[in-house]
């Protein structure tokens, strides 16, 4: 099937970026995620017709195509929550983020002084947001996941495919040079649902895009 046909008047959540979970006035925890591949799929989809709602953990990317709505976000809680909100409406969700899998307890409104040796910081879990989206979709509703993995990579992938009620799992490895964070190219295995398996070459993320869209026409 054409892609413009596919994708025209579908509405799209994506989730790009980092999270960052305050600790202080001026620390936090978060990661090495830019929300490159995150914002070359929103452009990607935007340009075949799609209505695109990009919710974005901080990031100095900027959407261009004017079919893309972004929703600035700091927190993996706040980006469940708008997550949540915009994937009632919408016909398929792409989550691409690197949320924060844990926040500190308590947020301290001063700095914390360094007074002692060590510090510790009691962590709580953030809400899953592709488990949450994977239990609460209908029938005609495609959610997509994004797997980073160090190991047992490809076990690893189809676990959370399963778990997390997920129509396709997006796989990379921080294995692969040229893979993962911090760089314009990426090297995937799409694992769909019904059991097949796509592997992919490393490529420009934009190219990545292109092939992560026309995989999801299959599914």
């Amino acid at each position: 099937m054409n892609l413009k046909e596919f994708y025209k008047s579908k509405i799209i959540v994506i989730s790009a970026g980092p999270t960052y979970e305050k600790i202080d006035p001026v620390r936090f925890i978060g990661n090495y995620s830019t929300g490159k591949m995150g914002f070359e799929l929103a452009e990607a989809l935007a340009e075949n017709g799609a209505t695109v709602h990009l919710v974005a953990g901080p990031t100095q990317l900027t959407a261009q195509h004017l079919n893309i709505k972004t929703y600035p976000v700091e927190s993996a809680m706040e980006m469940y929550k708008e997550c949540i909100a915009l994937f009632e409406n919408a016909d398929i969700a792409i989550m691409t983020a690197a949320v924060a899998d844990y926040r500190p307890l308590e947020y301290s409104e001063v700095k914390i002084k360094k007074d002692e040796d060590s510090l510790t910081i009691h962590l709580v879990k953030n809400p899953d947001i592709l488990a949450s989206l994977g239990a609460i979709k209908k029938a005609n509703q495609i959610v997509i996941g994004f797997a980073l993995e160090t190991n047992n990579e490809l076990e690893n992938a189809k676990k959370k495919l399963k778990k997390k009620n997920a129509d396709a799992i997006v796989l990379n490895s921080l294995r692969d040079k040229g893979a993962g964070f911090k760089h314009q190219t990426n090297k995937i295995t799409i694992l769909l649902k019904n059991g097949s398996i796509f592997e992919y070459p490393l490529k420009d993320k934009k190219e990545v895009a292109q092939d992560i869209i026309q995989c999801i026409v299959s599914i």
